[in-house]
């Protein structure tokens, strides 16, 4: 299954290090070629005789052990991973990481590798809730370092909550799906927009929509998982922004438009996933205190009709959420927009939506009309991206 593919684990210092040992017997187990790197703290766990026996290869403690062939070892083990997964990844090495500190043997191969990297946190819920290890394992994740997020329990320390280690099988799941998975989006550059915007009124007020950013969210994740890079202009979202190489955060639409027009220049394709507020009205500089309130709105640019007209050969892909005459209304934009794809769906559907996992949608084309199920919006998203590739 995993024949040719190198892993490389890491195995920090919790007492969830023992669980470790089936996930290295299951790689084995699946044919790849399995490395063990321990710290210090982690030999205090589990032995690294025990790695080793399950493995088949020496595990690595010492920044300065001479007892092997000699070569740059921690460059060597950074060049031959496929990926490399930090497991259990305690709140120490997660801050290490995300600064960049390289004082052991773990950190140093870690900062030189070039590869997936899949981080899988473990600690006290009050540690793994922080704001520091939150705003670490933000960093990791702007960076396209996947997170696999602990479960919740009773922990070592005798609290419930989360920072439980995830079962090894799905931690074997979750690096087979990275290995596996297609990298047929390396080498583009994917703009994507998330969530919805808003319109001040004045300064307490706002117009926006409900969009909640999930399915923006998804595509991103979909198009790191294939190997490409990820802009994201995100508005207001009901989840964090994630899997992205560049972020840039706006809340007007005209902010919008403005990011959109000037970043699409580096990308290869542009996916119009957020709701732009469709009008905006005039902002009162002070709160208004009125019993009756009367809003002249005006019509905002076309961000998706912009990017269709300066797209040249990139790819626009567009959105049309509908609560009726879906497929009519969705071949106009096509063509207003001068896009080439649309995703439309009709929001009053069960299972449609803007704040639930799951989406029913219609891809359209010059030349395909493709029906689709309900199905999680992760679904949805590589079901965009094969399509993409089509065009």
């Amino acid at each position: 299954m995993l024949s040719g593919k190198t892993v490389v684990v890491g195995v920090c210092g919790g007492i969830a290090a023992y669980k470790v040992c089936e996930l290295v017997s299951r790689l084995k187990k699946a044919n790849a070629d399995v490395y063990v790197v321990m710290t210090e703290h982690a030999t205090q766990f589990v032995a690294p005789l025990t790695f080793e026996t399950l493995s088949g290869n020496r595990v690595v403690c010492d920044m300065f052990d001479r007892d092997f062939p000699w070569e740059v070892e921690h460059i060597s083990l950074a060049k031959k991973a496929d990926i490399f997964v930090i497991a259990p990844a305690t709140a120490n090495v997660i801050a290490k990481v995300a600064h960049g500190i390289a004082d052991d043997f773990l950190t140093t191969t870690l900062l030189a590798a070039t590869c997936k990297v899949l981080v899988v946190p473990a600690m006290n819920t009050n540690m793994l809730n922080a704001e520091a290890t939150r705003e670490n394992l933000k960093t990791l994740g702007s960076r396209g370092v996947y997170i696999m997020e602990s479960e919740s329990g009773r922990l070592a320390c005798g609290d419930c909550g989360s920072g439980r280690l995830p079962e090894p099988n799905a931690i074997f799941d979750k690096t087979k799906e990275l290995l596996l998975s297609a990298n047929d989006f390396a080498g583009k550059t994917v703009l994507v927009t998330a969530g919805g915007t808003e319109e001040p009124i004045d300064p307490v007020r706002v117009i926006t929509n409900r969009s909640s950013g999930k399915m923006g969210m998804a595509l991103c994740s979909a198009v790191k998982k294939r190997g490409g890079r990820v802009v994201l202009v995100c508005a207001n979202t009901l989840v964090e922004p994630r899997d992205y190489d560049e972020l840039i955060k706006v809340k007007t639409t005209r902010e919008m438009y403005d990011v959109v027009l000037s970043a699409m220049d580096n990308c290869d394709i542009i996916i119009k996933a957020a709701a732009p507020a469709d009008y905006y009205v005039e902002r009162a500089p002070q709160k208004i205190k009125s019993e009756s309130l009367s809003l002249k709105l005006k019509k905002n640019p076309d961000i998706a009709s912009a990017v269709g007209k300066k797209k040249g050969d990139k790819k626009l892909v567009i959105f049309c959420a509908e609560t009726e005459n879906l497929k009519e209304n969705a071949r106009k934009k096509l063509a207003v927009k001068r896009a080439d794809m649309v995703v439309a769906n009709d929001v009053c559907k069960e299972g449609a939506g803007f704040d639930v996992d799951t989406n029913v949608a219609t891809i359209i084309t010059d030349s395909v009309e493709k029906d689709l199920p309900v199905m999680l919006k992760s679904e949805l998203a590589d079901i965009i991206l094969d399509e993409i590739l089509k065009l």
